[in-house]
């Protein structure tokens, strides 16, 4: 039997099922999709191919998913360190993409981030930020999966002036691309306390109408959640479920400041959390209590948030962040295991997207999004346990090799869509006019 790629691993993750690790298999990939998960004897004698890769020292992953990030705000990266939240929002990163913000800016960072993102493992990524309409577009050019936030903020932007524009143009963006292979919508409301109450309410009816996510920052901060109780007497997730927010539909990212009623009310409602580790802990945000969620049976995904914030963009180094924070905040060593982490870059991420049924795990019919990890570094030995290794001792750099829908964009370290001396030039180029 003929397929277009055959990929022979020393071992397999597919996620699901549960705490599986196939050793010495193979996959075959038919047009974009995983056509069988078998055996590696039985694959040399079952099929030919017309590419066939051997990678006897990988593991094989599902493709990791960035649940939240603002991808061209890598041109930000490293611009303003070592501040709070709204001191590092309001004087630093706003007045910056007042300035700067274009949509060649949206092109040149997303690019740049693209590649890194690429480089790192990560198939799919839920971004918020302005002009998705070049985000869109790089990532179909790239051959990267992506979902665009339809952005909407209270106060205009060289994207758009009001609200009605925001929603406008938002719709267009979606009509544009509702039937790409790789480019999915959700709206993406920045913040409770940058969008009106009004506004949200047409996000609540315009994302059923088009049956997408919607996308939000909530309870990131102390701050965030006291100005909410002194405005309207309520907490942010109170003021959300009045006005009908706080569904399966909905992605709450963030999440540092929760009750124990909340994370309940969370798991009744269905709301996906979308835990940014890193960046949540460099502007000392607060810490998500992950292991609590889990408990309560909440969906939680992860993300890197922006490079400006984080500062990479890397969902390896993330997923360790996770579990160690969720262990010592729960003083519970178990309470975060290996797997579970793995879940919630991938499979998690996929369902809070709605890309469950076709993304997140390596699974017949599923969609041939798979990064391979090269294990056989001095830094990986001995090796007991390749999926715990993964977490808790990987990087990276051990990403050898990427596909999105059987498409190979990573090739033994090398890009084959994007040029990387051409995203050098341009992040040099940006360098040079911000900080002037």
């Amino acid at each position: 039997m003929n397929v277009d790629t055959l990929i022979h691993a020393r071992w397999i993750i597919p996620v699901e099922p549960k705490n599986t690790v196939y050793e010495n298999y193979s996959i075959a990939i038919k047009d974009d999709k995983i056509s069988r998960l078998l055996p590696t004897v039985d694959a040399r004698k079952k099929y030919t191919a017309t590419t066939v890769h051997e990678l006897r020292q990988h593991a094989l992953i599902p493709g990791l998913i960035n649940a939240h990030t603002h991808a061209a705000m890598t041109l930000l990266r490293g611009l303003a360190d070592d501040l709070p939240l709204m001191d590092w929002l309001n004087h630093h990163i706003w007045p910056a993409e007042q300035k700067f913000v274009s949509p060649a800016f949206v092109k040149d960072g997303t690019e740049i981030a693209v590649a890194e993102m690429i480089r790192g493992g990560i198939t799919c990524f839920n971004d918020m930020y302005f002009f998705p309409d070049q985000t869109a577009e790089v990532c179909a050019h790239a051959g990267m999966r992506v979902v665009v936030g339809l952005i909407l903020i209270d106060f205009p932007t060289a994207w758009a002036k009001d609200a009605d524009t925001y929603l406008l143009k938002a719709e267009a963006v979606h009509d544009t691309y509702r039937h790409h292979p790789l480019v999915n919508t959700a709206f993406a409301p920045h913040a409770p306390y940058t969008v009106s109450d009004e506004s949200l309410k047409r996000i609540h009816v315009l994302a059923e109408e088009l049956d997408i996510p919607i996308h939000i920052h909530l309870h990131e901060t102390a701050f965030e959640v006291a100005q909410s109780i002194e405005r309207h007497g309520k907490r942010p997730l109170q003021c959300l479920t009045e006005l009908g927010l706080m569904s399966a539909r909905t992605l709450a990212v963030h999440m540092t400041q929760l009750q124990q009623t909340e994370i309940d009310e969370l798991a009744r409602q269905g709301v996906h959390v979308v835990h940014c580790p890193e960046s949540n802990l460099k502007l000392a945000s607060g810490l998500c209590p992950v292991g609590a969620l889990v408990k309560a049976g909440v969906n939680v995904c992860i993300g890197t948030d922006g490079a400006a914030s984080n500062n990479d963009l890397d969902m390896i180094g993330e997923m360790r962040m996770a579990a160690l924070l969720a262990k010592g905040i729960a003083g519970d060593s178990t309470c975060l295991d290996a797997h579970t982490t793995l879940k919630m870059a991938t499979l998690n991420g996929a369902k809070a997207l709605g890309l469950n049924e076709s993304i997140g795990s390596l699974k017949k019919g599923k969609q041939a999004d798979i990064a391979a990890i090269n294990l056989g570094s001095l830094e990986m030995a001995p090796l007991y346990e390749p999926l715990a290794q993964i977490i808790y001792a990987g990087s990276r750099s051990q990403v050898s090799d990427v596909w999105i829908a059987g498409k190979q964009v990573l090739q033994n370290r090398l890009l084959t869509t994007l040029a990387y001396p051409k995203l050098l030039d341009q992040a040099r180029k940006w360098q040079e006019q911000i900080k002037t």
